[in-house]
């Protein structure tokens, strides 16, 4: 793309979020550091929450020594209403250590009195900076000519094609400055911000995408769209209760007689018969029957074995008697 179009592009993006997006100007009263340390909680978020959790860090510790050997969590407990608590809590802690580790004091005031180009440079060196917090500080407490972008702008610059997948990764937006003047700075970089904050957001809403719609008509194809969420798989309930099972009915027993069904009511006159026996004089069966007791001679009898006769020796002279005589 080329840079004139490019600035022409800037332009209208200007126009645009003028109908959107109302300007906020930076408290320049507040020393470098405190400018410093509010860009670190301004990044990919609102201005009010920031400002919000701004005075919640100043009310809550004693000075900026107390939050330096502050742990993170605890940090975070504080910057809760920011989109990512920790990623603050995580720059506040190390840009504090650094600041103290290179002056040994928490006042960057000499830097006003300093050339703007080296001044960068050395803001660039501090651990825990980005882009977005040392162009903050530039414009804000500096004079300098400089808009911050974070991660949010970068987005939605990118996907309006204003800036490529090279620049998106190394965080910058060439010809920013010269389409747009110094006069223009803060309230360009102010809205701009708001802009990519409510992208950060929710990149799905509505609204946004209407102002995306409105910079660059022909995005209808390219803009961020859920998925389409599938319905889950209804699975059967445990708690339904389950059928009982039916016991197959039980064969009756062969030796059991089959039930008397009753008489029918017009029937009871000839049920009674003269042939059929009383019910006393019937016959019990075979397994109720007394057996009547034996006499007692057959008892004894039948008790004692019989007597067997003694077996009688044979003689050394029987077999010859027995021959012929001759």
């Amino acid at each position: 793309m080329a840079s004139a179009s490019r600035a022409k592009q800037f332009v209208e993006v200007l126009k645009v979020l003028k109908r959107h997006y109302k300007p906020v100007k930076p408290e320049f009263q507040r020393p470098v550091l405190e400018h410093l340390l509010f860009a670190c909680c301004l990044e990919d978020a609102h201005y009010e929450p920031a400002e919000e959790t701004f005075a919640a860090l100043v009310h809550t510790f004693f000075d900026w020594n107390e939050i330096r050997v502050t742990s993170i969590r605890e940090l975070a407990e504080v910057t809760g209403s920011l989109p990512d608590p920790r990623a603050v809590a995580n720059r506040l802690k190390r840009v504090l250590q650094s600041v103290f580790e290179a002056t040994y004091s928490f006042d960057l005031e000499d830097l006003r009195k300093k050339n703007l180009g080296p001044t960068i440079k050395w803001l660039a060196k501090i651990d825990g900076t980005t882009n977005f917090s040392v162009a903050y500080v530039v414009q804000s407490a500096l004079g300098g000519h400089a808009i911050p972008v974070d991660a949010g702008v970068l987005r939605a610059l990118r996907l309006l094609e204003l800036i490529s997948k090279e620049d998106l990764e190394a965080g910058v937006v060439p010809g920013l400055e010269r389409a747009i003047s110094k006069a223009k700075g803060v309230e360009f970089g102010s809205m701009l911000h708001q802009f990519g904050a409510d992208f950060t957001a929710n990149p799905y809403s509505p609204p946004l995408q209407n102002i995306l719609l409105e910079i660059n008509p022909q995005l209808a194809d390219q803009l961020p769209k859920r998925r389409a969420v599938k319905p889950p798989r209804k699975q059967p309930s445990t708690d339904q209760p389950q059928p009982a099972e039916v016991e197959p009915p039980s064969a009756a027993p062969k030796d059991q007689p089959p039930e008397e069904k009753p008489p029918a009511a017009g029937d009871q006159g000839s049920a009674e018969t003269p042939e059929s026996p009383p019910a006393a004089a019937r016959k019990k069966p075979a397994a109720t029957r007394k057996k009547t007791p034996a006499p007692p001679e057959q008892t004894a009898a039948a008790e004692t074995p019989p007597e067997t006769a003694p077996k009688r020796k044979k003689s050394a002279s029987e077999p010859l008697s027995k021959r012929k005589p001759r």
